[in-house]
Parts: C-alpha cells; structure tokens; sequence
C-alpha cells in the first residue's frame, strides 16, 4: 500500500523553500500530494492554474529522482479533511522557526482530535532557505527587486510578468 503525503499551503508564488520541503518529503512518502489552500476572502497574485502547473513543472523532476509520485490539488475547507479526500495518512509542513513551530503544534492537536488517524510531519526550513516566505517575495518583486535568489526561475518570470501586468 502506497505512502501517501499531503502537503498543503497557498505557493502563491512556490519558492525554493517549498521546493526544498516537497524534495525532502519525497524520500518520505510514496506519493505527495502538493495542496493548494483556497480562501474566498483572499486574492492571490497567480491563478490557481499557474500555480498547479509551476509545481508540476517544478516538482515533477524531484519526484523522479525520489522514485515517488507527486500531484496537485486544491481544497477549501480544513486540511485533515482535504488529507482524507487525498488518502493521505501524514500531513507535511515545513517549519521555518519558532513562529512557525508554535502555531503548528498548536495546529496538530486541533487536527489530532477531529482526526487522530493522520499524523503530521514538520520538516525544518534548510539554512539556505529558512527566510524566504512567499509574502516576501511578492513584496520585493512589487518594489521591483531580484527575487531570483528566492524562487525557481519559472516562477520569477511568471510573477515578474503579473507585476507588470498590474502597473
């Protein structure tokens, strides 16, 4: 029976934080499933199809190379739930800090008790790229910096053109 992982955030954009977490997580499990969070109330800066086809695109070769199998999805409401739905048995999340460590141990044991048989996984931030936050990386291409120390070059290109759709 195949190891299946869920990954869920909003990647608006996938940085390579996020990239170094699904690489990671691929040694982990036999499928990941990378899903992106949709909130109503929220106006991200790419689509939802940019998004789905940046991960693949970015994620399909680490997969390859992890013999593991990756896709996308999206989902609305909480996310044990949308692990459910995916047939995933562990939730990823990558930890950046002691920030991020609080919330989302506070977040298991909500997630324990509305579904104790999904366990979750924290995979700390590399060094390299424990700073990058995606709402960093809007700011800066919105000031018209180099964001490519902080995604893949797709993605650079693809926010950098939404930039400058927007101007």
């Amino acid at each position: 029976m195949a190891r299946i992982g869920l990954y869920p955030g909003t990647f608006d954009p996938m940085t390579n934080g996020h990239l170094d977490v699904i690489r990671r997580a691929l040694t982990l499990v036999d499928h990941l499933v990378v899903a992106i969070g949709v909130n109503a109330t929220k106006t991200p800066l790419l689509t939802l199809e940019e998004r789905f086809a940046l991960i693949e695109a970015e994620a399909a070769p680490l997969a390859k190379a992890a013999g593991a199998r990756v896709s996308t999805a999206s989902f609305s409401g909480l996310v044990v739930n949308a692990a459910d739905e995916a047939g995933a048995s562990v939730i990823i999340r990558g930890l950046r800090g002691a920030v991020d460590f609080e919330y989302e141990t506070q977040m298991v044991g909500m997630n324990r008790v509305m579904n104790p048989k999904v366990e979750t996984v924290f995979l700390a931030a590399s060094p390299e790229t424990q700073f990058i936050s995606s709402t960093l990386v809007r700011q800066i291409a919105s000031m018209g910096g180099d964001i490519l120390p902080f995604v893949p070059k797709r993605v650079a290109d693809k926010v950098l053109a939404r930039m400058a759709e927007k101007k």
